[in-house]
């Protein structure tokens, strides 16, 4: 296996050559081109003075210039910090600043608010599309001030290198006290996830898979190195549409499709399922959260494949259990541990317990994929990681006497939307905010699309007129979309501990108490 993220461009074009890596948006790339544009983008971002060590965010959406940016800040011996693409520019703010980035490229519709009120630690500004804005350096320029001459080659002498259990990444994932964490992962445990990722799942250089999963999603990352260390071609959609994914399955005669729960819903409600051809899928697989196992049979009737459940999390680099391609595998399971990793389940009030089979408990991730903790967060660290290095995961399970595991529900109030992680801790921390708040708690509704939504309990303060829509708009511009509550009912209180804290999980209680008076109802 190599050392570390910036061997990957060099030694896939060496392996897989002039074969084609990516199709996005009606074009594209060879492994070289890819191999050639990241040593272009890495010299130029050298020449800026970035050094090994720091950290560079990435903010964008699937785009062609993310890939090439990814492996560049990789291959000078930078930092990662690939960062969702729906986060508002106050939390890229809180990030940046957090993670102490000296550098960010993006997008220019994400990156020019950003440029606006700029971060004190951003030394570079760089910008796809165009040209730059002032203060800022356009993506396009540095790649053809650096264009390789004949004597780089593979470009193999630029690329810094690292050794395996150095800081390859910095992934956020939102905080239960109402701010991200920044997960700290090693060139190793991403490369080695990625192995076990194509282990599990049979990839190979044989395969075409379609996805539109976002690239700074865990699940989306590791499917792109995936591409590069074991050559299959991914067709990266830029945004999930129903009918484009059918598409291009059938365009590319894909082998493979990869998706959350509501997406393959998507699909099998789509008009265009009974008309497209699918018959080159040998398999799907399904992550984010769990689905239905009903849904779950209906994709494998109508696919004509198999539909492979799989677990993973950003403190873990991906993949952390998965049915495999090649054995058993059971609907509903997220699985079985994949190679080199441990799961247990514990008892959730004492971790060093570990439960017999059926029983229910949090489970819990021990392997050289765990994350070296969170960023200047020791606190967090200490409380997900223990001593002895097993991973507190979050979600209770049960695992059955062959090792599958089945996720119950989860130990922390996360919720679970369409795929993201939100926690109410940073929605609650949004509409506190509100002058025309006193108390607000935030709990979760079942939905049958994306799996869970969020409801915001509300107090209002005396004699502040509130609505529904106000609440929803105040927290549209704090909060990225998928962390935007989908409902508000306003209540007299909340049902409190006899110390005071809120108790969550008595939320629904209050969901036949009328509008108190002076409030306005939708």
């Amino acid at each position: 296996m190599l050392d570390c993220l910036g061997q990957v461009l060099p030694e896939a074009a060496r392996r897989f050559g002039d074969k084609t890596a990516v199709v996005i948006d009606g074009r594209s790339f060879t492994f070289n081109e890819f191999n050639q544009l990241s040593a272009r983008l890495a010299r130029s971002l050298r020449g800026l003075g970035i050094q090994p060590g720091d950290r560079v965010t990435l903010y964008a959406d699937n785009r062609w210039e993310w890939i090439v940016s990814y492996y560049a800040i990789a291959r000078i011996g930078a930092v990662i910090n690939p960062i969702n693409v729906m986060l508002t520019p106050d939390e890229v703010r809180y990030v940046v600043e957090d993670c102490g980035a000296s550098a960010l490229i993006a997008s220019a519709d994400k990156g020019l608010p950003i440029l606006q009120q700029r971060p004190t630690s951003l030394k570079e500004i760089i910008l796809f599309g165009g040209e730059a804005a002032p203060g800022a350096r356009a993506f396009d320029t540095l790649l053809q001030a650096s264009a390789l001459d004949e004597n780089l080659g593979s470009g193999t002498d630029q690329v810094v290198l690292r050794q395996p259990n150095d800081l390859s990444t910095i992934g956020y994932t939102s905080g239960t006290t109402g701010h991200p964490k920044g997960a700290m992962q090693s060139h190793y445990s991403v490369l080695l996830n990625a192995a076990m990722f194509a282990t599990m799942h049979v990839r190979t250089a044989a395969d075409t898979g379609v996805h539109a999963l976002p690239l700074p999603h865990v699940y989306g990352t590791v499917l792109m190195n995936t591409t590069f260390l074991f050559g299959p071609t991914m067709v990266l959609l830029p945004r999930f549409s129903a009918e484009e994914a059918l598409s291009a399955i059938a365009t590319h005669r894909a082998t493979i499709f990869d998706g959350v729960p509501t997406m393959f819903m998507y699909m099998l409600n789509s008009p265009d399922l009974e008309t497209t051809d699918l018959s080159s899928l040998t398999r799907c697989f399904v992550g984010g959260q769990t689905m239905p196992v009903a849904k779950m049979e209906e994709v494998e009737a109508r696919f004509a494949c198999p539909l492979i459940e799989l677990w993973g999390m950003t403190e873990i680099a991906g993949l952390g259990t998965s049915n495999t391609v090649y054995g058993p595998r059971r609907l509903g399971s997220i699985g079985v541990a994949v190679p080199h990793v441990e799961c247990r389940i514990a008892d959730a009030t004492d971790p060093s317990r570990t439960l017999l089979a059926e029983e229910v408990g949090e489970l819990m991730v021990r392997g050289p994929i765990v994350m070296q903790g969170y960023f200047g967060n020791a606190e967090a660290t200490r409380e997900t990681i223990e001593p002895d290095g097993w991973l507190h995961t979050g979600d209770l399970a049960r695992m059955d006497a062959d090792g599958f595991i089945f996720v119950v529900d989860r130990k922390k109030d996360m919720i679970l939307t369409g795929g993201f992680n939100v926690y109410p801790a940073e929605i609650e921390r949004v509409i506190a905010q509100h002058p025309g708040v006193a108390l607000v708690a935030v709990g979760s509704l079942p939905d049958e699309l994306k799996g869970e939504i969020a409801k915001a309990y509300v107090v209002a303060r005396t004699g502040a007129s509130l609505d529904e829509a106000e609440l929803i708009g105040f927290c549209r511009e704090r909060l990225a979309a998928y962390k935007l509550p989908r409902a508000v009912q306003f209540v007299d209180d909340l049902p409190k501990t006899s110390t005071g804290k809120i108790m969550r999980r008595m939320l629904r209680s209050l969901e036949a108490q009328p509008t108190p008076s002076g409030v306005l109802a939708t």
